[in-house]
């Protein structure tokens, strides 16, 4: 696929699928809707994160029913037929390169900061996934719209 076509369906992925990864899902599935078939998965799967349906709550938008998930859990349940992959951290790139050996999918690195390992009070610990929730818009609708 070429740069900047837009693809049919696209997977998110990060290392754990809780904070980055589904955060980037929901965001794509309320600004594309049906027009795109969109995923999530991680290089582990990892216990949900309530900052990130907080920062989305306050933009209306929502996680859904995500429940963390592996690449190895998205194979088996809905099978990996993705034409792009948009990696949000290095394991989950290394990961996503691999296995477009065997799948015809194109992989781009979205270096994405991780905001969980923010520290300070709340209101902090919120901006840093704030910050996340608007880059990842401004990306999506850019490279998706």
């Amino acid at each position: 696929m070429k740069e900047g076509r837009r693809p049919q369906s696209v997977l998110f992925a990060c290392a754990h699928n809780v904070v980055r990864s589904p955060m980037a899902e929901a965001i794509a599935r309320y600004y594309f809707g049906r027009s795109i078939f969109f995923g999530s998965a991680g290089v582990r799967p990892g216990e949900p994160d309530p900052f990130v349906a907080a920062a989305l709550d306050e933009i209306g938008i929502s996680l859904g029913k995500h429940r963390p998930q592996s690449f190895e859990d998205l194979e088996e349940l809905e099978g990996l037929n993705f034409d792009l992959i948009i990696t949000l951290a290095p394991q989950a790139h290394h990961k996503a390169l691999d296995l477009t050996r065997t799948l015809a999918a194109d992989v781009e690195y979205w270096p994405t900061p991780d905001p969980s390992i923010v520290s300070g009070n709340r209101e902090q610990k919120l901006d840093a996934y704030r910050a996340l929730r608007d880059g990842l818009i401004d990306r999506i609708t850019e490279r998706l719209g």
